[in-house]
C-alpha cells in the first residue's frame, strides 16, 4: 500500500491525510455536487412511487408495505413490477409523516444526506480494499491507506452518473441499498479481524453481515450481492486462493492443493458456508414473497431479451455492458430513460458498434489476467477487489439470470461505480509510477474532478423539473419515443396542446405501436373536435393492445360525440370488462345513457361510479340533475344529501342540491347552500343567477335584483338570467306605480 500511496503524493497533499479532515472533504464535495437538487420537484418515476403511492399515507396499514411492491401494487398481482423494497418505502412514509405531506424538499434533502453518508463510508471501505487487514498485537486492525482511499472516495462522490440516484427521489432505493451493502462488507471485515477468537464471536459478525445484506436487499434487490463480494474477498484475498495455480494443477492432473488446506485451516470455508446458507435463506424468502414468478416486461422495455436469436441477444447484452462502462468512463451524455429505440438492436456482426464489445472485453480480460498473474500481492488484491466491486453488484442488471425491465439504467451503476473508482485510482497510481510528468497527471486528475463536479451541478439542475429533464434527453436519445412522449405529456399538462401534438406524433412515428402516445394524442384531437383522426388512432391503439381499458373508454367518448351510440356502448363495456373497477368509464357510460333518455340505466351507471369512487363529484352531480329534471325531487334531495355527506366541501354539489331544495320550497336551507357555494366559488355567474331566482320566488325582490346584477356582470351573455332580470324589473316598476 505504501508504494501506491507514494505515487499519489503529488495528487493528494499530506495535509489532507488526517482521517477526520478526509471525511470532511469527501462530505463537502459530495454535498456541493448535488446540493442544487434540494428544491427540485417530484419528477418522472417519483409520481408513481411517491405521490400516487397509497402506502405512504397514514390510513394504509404498515403491514401492507410487506405485501406490496415498490409502486404500491400487491406483489401477487400479475401486473406487479415485483420490485420488493419495503424498507425504502418505509423511509418515504416517514418523510411524508415528518414533513406533513408531499413536500419534495424534505425528500431530496434525505437523498443528498444518504449520498454524503455513502461517500464518507467508502473511505473506510477503500482503506480495506487498498490497504488490506494487517495483523497487530490485538489481532487485526484497519490500515487507513489515506491517499488512495481519499482519491477513490472523491472520484465516487463527484461521479455524474450518480445524479439520477441522488436527484431522483426513487433513487433512494439505490442509496439505501449501497449504504447497507457497505455496512455488511465492513461487518464481514470485522469478522475477519476477529478470526483469531473463538467461533461464537466470529460467527456473530458473519451473521450480522448476512443480516445487513438482507436489509440492503429490502432496500434494493442488488443489495444481496454483497454476500458474493464478501465470499470473493474471503476466498481470494484472505484465503489467498490462487485460481491460476489451481487451473494449472488441474491441467497437469496434480492432486496437491495447498491452497485448499489453507482455506480449511483459516476458517474460510466455514465463513463462506455461513454466507451461502444465509444468502440462500434470504433469497428463498424473497422469492416466496414475490409470488415465485418473475415480473412480466414488454419488448419496448428490453428489446434485446425478446430477440429470437441467442447470438443477437448475447451481442446486444454485451453492447449494453459496454454502454454502461462508457457511462462510467465518460458520464457526459446522460438520459433519464434509454428504452424505446434509444439504442437500436445490433443485428449484424458487421455493425461498427461491435467494436465497443471488443474494447470492453479486451479491458476486462486484461485486468482479470493481471489480477490472476501478478506476482505483487497488493496489485493482485486491488485488481481482484476492484473488479469484484465493479462486476458483482451489476450482475442482477445483466440479463444473465433473468430478464430486466430496462436497456440501460444509470441508477444501477451506483454501487459498481465504487469498483470503477478503485480501478481508476490504481491506474492513476500505476501511470504516475512510469512517468516523470507527475504534475501533468495531477493536473489531469484535478481537472477530471472539477469537470465531474461541474457536470453533477448542471445535471442536478436538469433534474429539478420534468420539463428540464425531458428536454435534456432530446439531444441524447433523439430516437427514444418515450422521451418525445414525456415532453408532449408535460406540454399537454401545461395546456400547450399544439406543441404536445407535435411530440406525440413524433413518438408514434418512432414507435408505431406506442399505444400510450396514440391514446394521449387521440384525447387531444378529441378535445379539438378532430374526431375522425382521434377515432382512427384510438381504434389502432386497442387493436394493438386489446386490453387497454383507457383507450377503449376514450374511443367510446369519441364515438359518442360522433353519434355512434351502439359502438360507444360496446367500447365502454369492453373497457369495463378489462378494468372492472373503472369509475370514470361508468360515468361516461351514464352520460351515453342519459343522451339516449335511458334514465334508469344512466342512474345505475353513475351509482356504480360512486360506489367505486365515493368522491366522484361529477357522477353525483349528474344523478342529482337528472332526478331534478325528471321531477323526482325527493330522490334528488336524498342523493344530494348523501353526496354532500361524502364530499362536504364540493361547491358544485351544494349548488345542485340548493336548486332541488328551492324547487321543494325549502327556501331557508336552499339559501344557506347557495351562499356557501358562492363563498367557495364567488365568480360563478350561475350560482348568483340561481340564488336570484330563489329570492325571486321567495319574494325577497331586492336581494333577487342584487344577485341578478352580479350574475350579469360576471356573464353578460346569459339569456335566462337576462330574461328573469327583465321580469323582476317590470314587476318592481309595477309595484312602484301601484304604491304611487
Amino acid at each position: 500500500m505504501a508504494v501506491l500511496d507514494a505515487e499519489l503524493n503529488h495528487i493528494v497533499p499530506p495535509w489532507l491525510l488526517a482521517p477526520g479532515w478526509a471525511r470532511v472533504l469527501v462530505a463537502c464535495v459530495s454535498l456541493l455536487c448535488f446540493a442544487r437538487s434540494y428544491d427540485g420537484d417530484f419528477v418522472f418515476d417519483d409520481s408513481e412511487a411517491i405521490v400516487n403511492n397509497k402506502d405512504l399515507r397514514a390510513e394504509t396499514p404498515l403491514t401492507d408495505l410487506w405485501h406490496h411492491d415498490f409502486w404500491g401494487s400487491r406483489l401477487s398481482s400479475n401486473t406487479s413490477h415485483k420490485s420488493y423494497r419495503p424498507l425504502t418505502v418505509l423511509t418515504f412514509r416517514i418523510n411524508y409523516f415528518l414533513s406533513g405531506g408531499f413536500h419534495p424538499t424534505s425528500f431530496h434533502v434525505v437523498n443528498i444526506a444518504l449520498h454524503v453518508a455513502v461517500s464518507v463510508l467508502l473511505l473506510d471501505v477503500y482503506s480495506v480494499l487498498f490497504g488490506g487487514l494487517q495483523p497487530s498485537g490485538r489481532g487485526r486492525r484497519l490500515n487507513l491507506a489515506p491517499r488512495a482511499a481519499l482519491l477513490a472516495a472523491l472520484l465516487f462522490a463527484a461521479h455524474p452518473v450518480h445524479t439520477e440516484c441522488v436527484a431522483g427521489v426513487v433513487g433512494r432505493a439505490d442509496l439505501l441499498g449501497a449504504l447497507f451493502f457497505l455496512l455488511s462488507f465492513l461487518g464481514y471485515c470485522k469478522a475477519l479481524r476477529e478470526s483469531h477468537k473463538e467461533g461464537t464471536h466470529r460467527t456473530f459478525w458473519v451473521l450480522l453481515s448476512v443480516l445487513l445484506g438482507a436489509v440492503a436487499m429490502l432496500c434494493k434487490e442488488q443489495g444481496i450481492t454483497v454476500l458474493g463480494l464478501n465470499a470473493v474477498f474471503d476466498i481470494l484475498v484472505i484465503g489467498k486462493l490462487n485460481v491460476l495455480e489451481i487451473a494449472q494443477k488441474l491441467l497437469h492432473k496434480s492432486k496437491s492443493f495447498e491452497n485448499m488446506g489453507a482455506l480449511r485451516s483459516g476458517g474460510v470455508l466455514s465463513r463462506v458456508s455461513l454466507l451461502a446458507a444465509g444468502g440462500a435463506a434470504v433469497l428463498y424468502v424473497r422469492w416466496t414473497m414475490m409470488g415465485t414468478g418473475p415480473p412480466a416486461f414488454t419488448e419496448v422495455d428490453n428489446p434485446a431479451s425478446f430477440a429470437d436469436s441467442m447470438l443477437v441477444r448475447a451481442i446486444n447484452y454485451n453492447y449494453y455492458y459496454s454502454l454502461n462502462a462508457w457511462l462510467l468512463l465518460c458520464p457526459w451524455w446522460l438520459c433519464f430513460d434509454w428504452s424505446m429505440g434509444c439504442i437500436p438492436l445490433i443485428k449484424s456482426a458487421w455493425d461498427w458498434r461491435v467494436l465497443a464489445l471488443a474494447a470492453l472485453w479486451f479491458c476486462l480480460i486484461g485486468l482479470t489476467g493481471q489480477a490472476l498473474c501478478s506476482g505483487n500481492s497488493q496489485e493482485r488484491r486491488i485488481l481482484t477487489l476492484g473488479l469484484g466491486f465493479l462486476i458483482i453488484p451489476f450482475l442482477p442488471a445483466s440479463n444473465l439470470f433473468f430478464r430486466v425491465g430496462f436497456v440501460v439504467a444509470e441508477r444501477v451503476l451506483y454501487l459498481p461505480s465504487a469498483g470503477y473508482c478503485m480501478l481508476l485510482t490504481f491506474g492513476i497510481g500505476a501511470l504516475s509510477k512510469h512517468t516523470k510528468r507527475k504534475k501533468l497527471i495531477a493536473a489531469a486528475v484535478l481537472g477530471i474532478l472539477a469537470l465531474n463536479m461541474l457536470r453533477c451541478m448542471v445535471r442536478s439542475g436538469e433534474w429539478q423539473s420534468e420539463d428540464k429533464l425531458f428536454r435534456s434527453a432530446l439531444s441524447v436519445c433523439p430516437l427514444n419515443a418515450k422521451v418525445h412522449y414525456n415532453v408532449g405529456k408535460n406540454l399537454a399538462d401545461k395546456g400547450n396542446q399544439t406543441a404536445a401534438i407535435r411530440y406525440y406524433r413524433e413518438a408514434v412515428r418512432l414507435n408505431p405501436k406506442y399505444v400510450h402516445a396514440m391514446n394521449n394524442l387521440g384525447n387531444i384531437l378529441k378535445e379539438r373536435n378532430e374526431l375522425q383522426e382521434a377515432e382512427e388512432l384510438l381504434s389502432l391503439a386497442v387493436q394493438i393492445q386489446p386490453d387497454f381499458a383507457a383507450a377503449w373508454m376514450n374511443l367510446g367518448i369519441v364515438q359518442n360525440s360522433l353519434k355512434r351510440f351502439e359502438a360507444a356502448e360496446h367500447s365502454y363495456r369492453t373497457a369495463i370488462k378489462h378494468r372492472r373497477k373503472y369509475p370514470d368509464c361508468y360515468y361516461n357510460l351514464g352520460r351515453l345513457y342519459a343522451d339516449l333518455n335511458r334514465h334508469v340505466d344512466a342512474l345505475n351507471a353513475w351509482r356504480n361510479a360512486t360506489m367505486l369512487k365515493p368522491g366522484h363529484s361529477l357522477a353525483w352531480n349528474n344523478m342529482i340533475i337528472l332526478l331534478d329534471n325528471t321531477g323526482n325531487l325527493a330522490q334528488a334531495e336524498a342523493v344530494g344529501r348523501e353526496a354532500l355527506g361524502l364530499i362536504p366541501n364540493d361547491h358544485s354539489l351544494m349548488f345542485s342540491l340548493a336548486n332541488v331544495l328551492g324547487k321543494s320550497q325549502k327556501y331557508k336551507e336552499s339559501e344557506a347552500l347557495f351562499l356557501k357555494a358562492i363563498k367557495a366559488h364567488p365568480n360563478a355567474a350561475s350560482y348568483h343567477g340561481n340564488l336570484a331566482v330563489l329570492y325571486h320566488r321567495w319574494g325577497h325582490l331586492d336581494l333577487a335584483k342584487k344577485h341578478y346584477e352580479i350574475s350579469l356582470q360576471l356573464d353578460p351573455t346569459a339569456a335566462g338570467t337576462k330574461e328573469n332580470y327583465g321580469l323582476l324589473r317590470r314587476k318592481l316598476q309595477q309595484m312602484q306605480k301601484t304604491e304611487a
